[in-house]
């Protein structure tokens, strides 16, 4: 706790002092928010330690930058933010600090959600069961959101198996959009084929987020292997045909 207070007081100097910590708002914090998380991220990806306690380190002291924000206007403070949290983690617990038996982690889940829904109930007037799924989030973990939550209502696939048939429609129907020329048929249907592909990794367990970062990861080492191997035959990508990339992307595979 002694470190917390010295990061705290470390905050509250510089915003006291720097002249462009002075000037900073919630609104102004928020982009560069994200992209604290998302480099968090990457350095969870790469399972680097020291970039990962750095990263942690940032992110934190945005939570506490945003919370001497609101202290600043008399509205909360960082004690007040770990009380809320503190609140809901043995609210949602009832099963470690109540009473309430579960037998699985699926248990916990269905009860999370029941919870989390007489919350939105009781305090904002929502009843939607999807009505707790933020609007902001980014579309692909938002798909996941969505379908997660409609999932713990019932609302899923009897046999996961039947998503692949949901699959071969989705691609029917884009190939019939694509055919008709229809640019917003188009992009409707490629979102729905989008969609599916994420609910069959969700139906499987395979975060969705994470598979497209190690293609994304397994496109980049290959190409740049294509880019090695044409550096070495002192050639560029206009002097080669498809084929001959495809050689040195064959390369890369085998490689592997």
């Amino acid at each position: 706790m002694e470190k917390i207070e010295r990061l705290v007081g470390v905050l509250k100097q510089v915003r006291g002092e720097c002249p462009w910590d002075k000037k900073q708002t919630m609104q102004t914090l928020k982009p560069l928010t994200i992209e604290e998380c998302y480099e968090l991220v990457d350095a969870i990806n790469d399972k680097e330690n020291d970039h990962i306690k750095e990263e942690l380190g940032d992110v934190l002291m945005h939570i506490l930058f945003y919370a001497e924000l609101a202290e600043e206007k008399g509205d909360f403070n960082i004690g007040d933010v770990a009380d809320t949290i503190s609140e809901k983690l043995i609210r949602r617990h009832p099963h470690v600090f109540g009473t309430t038996k579960v037998e699985n982690e699926e248990e916990v889940l269905v009860n999370w959600e029941k919870i989390k829904q007489e919350e939105r109930s009781g305090n904002k007037g929502e009843k939607g069961v999807l009505s707790g799924v933020p609007s902001a989030l980014p579309p692909m973990i938002k798909a996941l959101r969505i379908q997660h939550k409609a999932s713990k209502v019932g609302y899923d696939w009897e046999d996961k198996s039947d998503i692949w048939n949901k699959l071969d429609e989705e691609v029917a129907e884009c190939k019939q959009a694509i055919a008709e020329n229809v640019p917003q048929e188009i992009e409707a249907e490629i979102g729905d084929m989008f969609f599916t592909a994420i609910n069959i990794a969700r139906a499987y367990g395979v975060d969705p987020e994470n598979a497209l970062e190690l293609s994304n990861r397994k496109f980049i080492r290959r190409f740049n292997h294509i880019e090695k191997r044409l550096s070495e035959n002192n050639k560029s990508f206009n002097e080669v045909s498809l084929q001959e990339m495809d050689i040195f992307w064959e390369e890369a595979k085998k490689g592997e």
